[in-house]
C-alpha cells in the first residue's frame, strides 16, 4: 500500500499542474505564455540546471557516467525512431527529432524530484543536460538539415552546463545565496513549464491519430525498454537507475515542436505536433506504471 500512496504523491502534483494549464488553455486561448517561454529559456531552465547537478550531492564521476548512459539511450532512441519513420514511409531526419529527445525537463525532471528527492533531481538533471545540447545541435540539425552551432553558443542553457560542470570538476563550494536563489528559480520555473504544457496540449492538433498513435509507442513505451536494457547491460542500481528509467519513459519534448516550426515543412511540423500531444496523452497512463516499477525495484 505504501508504494501506492509514494506514486500518487509523485504523480499527483505533476498531472493537477498540468491540468491546470489545460484548464487555463481552454478558458483562454489566446492566453500569451511567451513570458514563460522566455523565463525558461534565458533565466528557468539555467538556474534549474545548474542548482540540480551542483547542489543535491551528485559527484563530476557520476555526471560523466550518467551523461553517457544518456547518450547511449538517445543512440538506441534514434535507432527505433528510423524504424518506425522507415515503416510509416516518413521523413527519416526531420521528423526524428520526437523520437529521440524525450520531455526529460519538462515532466522528467519534477517526477524524479518527487519520486528520489534532490539526488534524484541532480541525476535527471544530468539527463536533461544532455537532451538540452541536443535540441540545438542535432535538433537544429535534423529540422533543417544543416547545423548552425550559433544557437547553442546563443543558449543560456548551455553556460549553465559548463559552469556547472566546472563546479563539479573543481569541488567547489557553491554559495549560499547562489543556492537559494537557483532554488527558487528553479521551483518557480517547474511551475511555469508544466503549466505550459498544459496550455500547449489545448493548441496543437493532432493530424493523423494514426501515426502519431504508432510513433508514440516508440517514445513511451520502447523508450523505457531501451533504459531498462541500459540498466541491465551495465548492472545500474539504485535511485539513480530508476531515474535513468523515468527519463527514457518520458513523452517527446515541446521543444522539437517549436524547433521544428523555424527549420521545417508544415506537413513535418504538423506530425511532430501530433506525435507531442499523442505521446504525452499516452504518457498519462504509461509513465505512472514506469514509476510505479521504479520506486518497486530501484529505490
Amino acid at each position: 500500500m505504501d508504494i501506492y500512496l509514494k506514486l500518487f504523491e509523485v504523480l499527483f502534483p505533476v498531472f493537477f499542474i498540468v491540468g491546470i494549464g489545460y484548464y487555463l488553455g481552454k478558458k483562454n486561448p489566446k492566453l500569451d505564455t511567451s513570458f514563460i517561454t522566455n523565463f525558461a529559456a534565458n533565466i528557468g531552465s539555467p538556474a534549474m540546471v545548474f542548482y540540480a547537478v551542483t547542489t543535491t550531492g551528485i559527484t563530476f564521476n557520476i555526471f560523466v557516467e550518467y551523461f553517457w548512459y544518456s547518450v547511449i539511450a538517445i543512440f538506441g532512441f534514434a535507432i527505433t525512431g528510423v524504424i518506425f519513420l522507415k515503416f510509416l514511409n516518413k521523413d527519416i531526419v526531420t521528423e526524428l527529432p520526437p523520437f529521440i529527445l524525450p520531455n526529460t525537463g519538462n515532466m522528467g525532471l519534477p517526477i524524479c524530484l518527487f519520486a528520489y528527492g534532490s539526488q534524484g533531481l541532480g541525476i535527471a538533471a544530468t539527463i536533461s543536460s544532455l537532451v538540452i545540447l541536443f535540441h540545438f545541435t542535432l535538433g537544429v540539425f535534423l529540422a533543417s538539415k544543416k547545423l548552425d552551432l550559433n544557437l547553442l553558443f546563443k543558449s543560456p542553457p548551455f553556460y549553465a552546463i559548463i559552469i556547472s560542470v566546472l563546479f563539479l570538476y573543481y569541488e567547489i563550494e557553491v554559495p549560499v545565496f547562489l543556492i537559494n536563489t537557483t532554488m527558487m528559480l528553479t521551483y518557480a520555473a517547474i511551475f511555469l513549464i508544466l503549466m505550459s504544457l498544459g496550455i500547449a496540449l489545448t493548441r496543437f492538433k493532432v493530424f493523423s491519430f494514426k501515426s502519431a498513435l504508432i510513433s508514440s509507442i516508440a517514445r513511451v513505451i520502447i523508450g523505457p525498454i531501451i533504459g531498462f536494457a541500459i540498466i541491465k547491460t551495465f548492472d545500474l542500481s539504485g535511485f539513480a537507475a530508476g531515474v535513468l528509467l523515468i527519463q527514457c519513459s518520458m513523452p517527446s519534448a515541446v521543444l522539437t515542436y517549436l524547433v521544428g516550426s523555424l527549420y521545417s515543412s508544415k506537413k513535418v511540423v504538423d506530425s511532430v505536433a501530433s506525435m507531442i500531444v499523442v505521446s504525452t496523452v499516452m504518457s498519462f497512463v504509461t509513465v505512472p506504471i514506469t514509476v510505479f516499477f521504479a520506486l518497486k525495484y530501484f529505490y
